[in-house]
């Protein structure tokens, strides 16, 4: 990884996206990569548009200030591509990953997606209800992020991910053991076009 790389998470309150972008910071810093990871705030409230973003790269980071052309983008809740231009500024060979069940043929085609912009989709609403017992879509789609971009070592993710959802549900194995098991079904599950 030469370049800066830039990463934009759509959800709705509630869904983890700002969650993910954290985790996804916290094993890239560990990895040896500089991080910077930062949340966008309008009306919070349960069911509201969100975005976070990620930023990192084998150097320093000097750059301060919002993302606007994305390297990569990942969307929670799909139903936001009704009232978000989850495309816009996305880099001519970008990459967009969308939680759904539909493939990336239709969902590049629902989207007016033309030129190399690369789509994958996953259905990470029904891992994270299989896995984890709700709809909780963030961690599939933080595993299907590391496989789609191949950014960070993918045991070494989920190593650094165990550790700090022990911390945050120490009574509560069953919610780590859930996770850990949709990120990596969302590794082996995410469809390319």
């Amino acid at each position: 990884m030469e370049k800066l790389v830039e990463i934009r998470w759509h959800g709705r309150g509630g869904q983890g996206a700002k969650t993910a972008a954290l985790l996804f910071a916290d094993a890239a810093l560990n990895s040896g990569k500089y991080v910077q990871a930062f949340p966008e705030y309008g009306p919070e409230r349960t069911g509201a548009p969100v975005a976070s973003f990620d930023r990192l790269s084998t150097k320093p980071i000097m750059l301060h200030s919002g993302v606007t052309n994305p390297d990569v983008v990942v969307v929670l809740d799909p139903t936001l591509t009704d009232s978000v231009d989850v495309t816009e500024g996305v880099l001519e060979d970008g990459i967009i990953i969308i939680n759904t069940a539909k493939s990336p043929a239709e969902i590049k085609r629902e989207l007016n997606i033309t030129g190399n912009i690369r789509v994958f989709t996953l259905d990470a609403s029904t891992i994270s209800k299989e896995t984890i017992g709700r709809e909780i879509p963030n961690t599939p789609m933080l595993g299907a992020l590391i496989k789609v971009t191949g950014i960070l070592d993918f045991k070494e993710m989920l190593e650094d991910t165990k550790k700090k959802l022990e911390k945050k549900f120490k009574s509560k194995p069953e919610i780590v053991e859930g996770n850990l098991k949709a990120i990596e079904r969302a590794f082996n599950e995410v469809r390319s076009q």
